[in-house]
């Protein structure tokens, strides 16, 4: 009977794959029929809104023909891979320091808001400033704005732990430690992982904001210079690069999760059944 059911939640699984791939399929067939005919009937002019041809034309030539975007790509991923990864450990541990501390929510969590809230763009020009036009100030910048969210949802993650278990634990002699590691921390992990997946997204924006200001490569520097040139088929293929690095991106963070998270999974799988 268990496999029985198994079989069947798979077989359903399969099924609203496959209706939800349908519809986005049809949804996108029909987006690039309106945007041709609007091009094509409404004799929109090419510099404002390209056809979905020349646009599909200049993706190939960058990724395949000449290859102009490879090396732009590298130094994207580069500066998003790494201002993600520092923004993360930094915002992570600020996180558990601030929820664990009284003291220091009181006094560094305003500063943090009141740094979030200051346009990057504003502040990109001091970052190329401090650390020149290579990937560094890229990095700075992108960090900068991937931590904020690992920061707030670290802190409402350890404060969503069940007080019952902690004063059962309490009760039979369990350490501070012992109480983080064993409720806190697990209880933390789906919103640190919400946190993770809007950070990624994030610091792709980042790294292109600061090659936007000031850079010698990057998919943001190569915008610029498609823009230069008034070749907005170029441009549209760079945003269609960029939007599909940040679906990867989400998806991999997704894909760590439900590795790390198992037993949310099984448990929400329970509830299904």
């Amino acid at each position: 009977m268990p496999a029985a059911i198994s079989t069947e939640r798979a077989r359903r699984g399969r099924a609203e794959l496959r209706r939800r791939i349908a519809i986005s399929l049809i949804v996108f067939v029909l987006l690039m029929a309106a945007w041709h005919l609007s091009v094509r009937y409404l004799a929109v002019n090419v510099l404002i809104a390209p056809a979905p041809g020349d646009v599909v034309l200049a993706l190939v030539d960058g990724l395949f023909g000449r290859g102009t975007f490879w090396p732009h790509l590298r130094v994207t991923m580069i500066e998003t891979l790494a201002g993600f990864g520092i923004g993360a450990v930094v915002g992570a541990i600020l996180g558990v320091l601030i929820a664990e501390s009284r003291i220091l929510r009181d006094v560094l969590y305003p500063y943090i808001v009141a740094f979030q809230t200051v346009p990057k763009v504003a502040i990109a020009p001091l970052f190329v400033i401090w650390l020149g036009f290579g990937i560094g100030s890229k990095i700075a910048i992108a960090a900068t704005i991937a931590f904020f969210p690992v920061v707030v949802n670290m802190i409402e993650g350890l404060a969503a732990a069940e007080a019952s278990l902690l004063e059962m634990m309490s009760a039979f002699g369990a350490s501070r430690r012992d109480r983080f590691l064993l409720v806190k921390l697990p209880a933390s992990l789906p919103f640190l992982f919400a946190g993770l997946d809007i950070a990624i997204v994030l610091a792709v924006i980042g790294a292109i904001v600061a090659e936007f200001v000031g850079a010698q490569a990057g998919l943001g520097y190569l915008i610029m210079q498609y823009n230069f040139n008034l070749d907005t088929a170029g441009i549209f293929a760079v945003l269609i690069v960029l939007a599909v690095i940040g679906t990867l991106l989400h998806w991999a963070v997704t894909a760590i999760q439900a590795r790390v998270i198992f037993w949310k999974q099984t448990s929400s799988s329970m509830v299904r059944a």
